[in-house]
C-alpha cells in the first residue's frame, strides 16, 4: 500500500497508460479521481470495484473554467490533493510543411496547455502541504524522429516545464518529475498498426528504435508513475525518468 491515504488526479485516465496507472494507484491504497472526456466500461468497473476510492470527472483539460471547477470539487470532496499525473495527450504526426496551423494549435493546446492548466490549479491546493506532480513527456523530446516534429515540440515543452516548475515549488515540498516513455502498446498504437499498409513491417520498424525486443506495455509506465507518486522517490526532483526500452541511450549497430 505505497500510496495509502493519498488522493490522486489522473488526466486521460480512462484508457491506456492512464487507466493502467489508475488501477495500480488504487491497488496501492490511493483514492483516484480520473479526469477524462470519456466515461467507459473500464472506468465504471473501477468505480464498482473500488467504490468510494475511485471517481470520474468529465473534464476537458484545455478548458480553464472546467479545470478550475473540477479541481475545486476534488479538493472540497477529499480535503486534499497529493498527486497529479498530467497524462492526457494526443499524437501529432506529419512533417512541418504538411501541418495546418489549426492542427498544430490543437495538439499544443492539449499536450502543453493541458499540463499548464491542471498544474496551475492543483499546485494551489498543494502549496501548504506538498505533493507530487508527474508530467507525461516522451523520449521523442530527446531524439529526432520522422514525422513527429509537432509531438516532439509538445513533449519537449513539457520536459522544460517540469524542470522550471521544480525550481519554483521545491520550497513548498512539491516534487515535479517527468516520464519519458518510448513506444507503448496502447489502444492508439494498436489502431495505428491496424491501419498500416503492412502492420508487421511497421511494427518491426518501431522496434528498431529501441534495444528491447518488445514494445512497452501501459503497466511499465504505470509502475514508474507509482514510484514517482510514492514517498520512495522523495529525492527525485525535476528529473526525466526514461521508460523507453533503450531508445534514447542505446543504439544497435
Amino acid at each position: 500500500m505505497r500510496l495509502a491515504n493519498k488522493v490522486a488526479i489522473i488526466t486521460g485516465g480512462a484508457s491506456g497508460i492512464g487507466l493502467a496507472t489508475a488501477k495500480l494507484f488504487l491497488q496501492n491504497g490511493a483514492t483516484v479521481v480520473i479526469f477524462d472526456l470519456l466515461h467507459n466500461d473500464s472506468v465504471a468497473e473501477l468505480e464498482k470495484d473500488f467504490q468510494d476510492k475511485a471517481a470520474f470527472f468529465e473534464v476537458d483539460v484545455t478548458n480553464e473554467e472546467a479545470v478550475m471547477k473540477s479541481v475545486n470539487k476534488v479538493f472540497e470532496q477529499y480535503g486534499k490533493i497529493d498527486i497529479l499525473f498530467n497524462n492526457a495527450g494526443i499524437s501529432g504526426i506529419g512533417k512541418i510543411h504538411e501541418l495546418s496551423q489549426d492542427y498544430w494549435n490543437k495538439v499544443m493546446n492539449v499536450n502543453v496547455n493541458g499540463v499548464f492548466l491542471m498544474s496551475k490549479y492543483v499546485v494551489q491546493k498543494m502549496l501548504n502541504r506538498g505533493g507530487s506532480i508527474i508530467n507525461m513527456s516522451s523520449c521523442v523530446a530527446e531524439i529526432g524522429l520522422e514525422d513527429r516534429v509537432l509531438y516532439a515540440a509538445t513533449k519537449g515543452a513539457v520536459l522544460a516545464m517540469t524542470k522550471s516548475m521544480q525550481v519554483d515549488y521545491a520550497s513548498h515540498n512539491i516534487r515535479v518529475n517527468a516520464l519519458l516513455p518510448g513506444t507503448i502498446y496502447t489502444p492508439f498504437v494498436e489502431k495505428y498498426l491496424s491501419t498500416a499498409e503492412n502492420p508487421e513491417e511497421t511494427l518491426n520498424g518501431i522496434k528498431k528504435r529501441q534495444l528491447s525486443d518488445e514494445l512497452g506495455k501501459p503497466i511499465d509506465v504505470a509502475q514508474a508513475a507509482l514510484y514517482l507518486a510514492s514517498d520512495e522517490s522523495k529525492f527525485l526532483m525535476g528529473s526525466p525518468l526514461y521508460i523507453d526500452g533503450g531508445a534514447v541511450f542505446g543504439k544497435k549497430i
